[in-house]
């Protein structure tokens, strides 16, 4: 809990600092949006890894092709990933090119879960009776 309030607080010293740089210097505040929003990634990625080794270890537990859990360890990268750069294209003013990337990131993430769907397809063929 005590990360989101450093996160938070991140993000409001980031945006006050270029809302107050914006009128003498844009392209400085727009380099501080991206190294605020560069700093808040950093210090999400302990908590991720906690949740990533959290899960893995309930995966073990039950049996859970690893091959699968790691594909949507990816597929959840990909889409944090994509979301970040998309909001970093909006913050310098490219929204459209943050729309591309955006589905770009969707169709990526479709391609990566196919195996599962293939997988779960399989289950459901199994029982279903002949």
């Amino acid at each position: 809990m005590d990360i989101i309030f450093k996160i938070i607080g991140v993000g409001l010293i980031t945006c006050i600092a270029a809302l107050i740089i914006k009128p003498v210097r844009s392209d400085f505040a727009m380099l501080i949006s991206m190294v605020g929003g560069v700093i808040i990634l950093v210090m999400i990625l302990s908590s991720l890894a906690t949740a990533i080794n959290l899960i893995s270890s309930i995966a073990n537990q039950t049996g859970i092709d690893s091959n699968l859990l790691s594909l949507v360890f990816k597929i959840i990268g990909v889409g944090y990933l994509t979301e970040f750069t998309a909001s970093l294209c909006a913050d310098t003013g490219s929204s459209g090119l943050g729309d591309k990337v955006l589905l770009g990131g969707k169709v990526v993430i479709l391609v990566m879960a196919l195996p599962i769907i293939t997988s779960i397809l399989s289950i459901v063929m199994e029982l279903l009776p002949t």
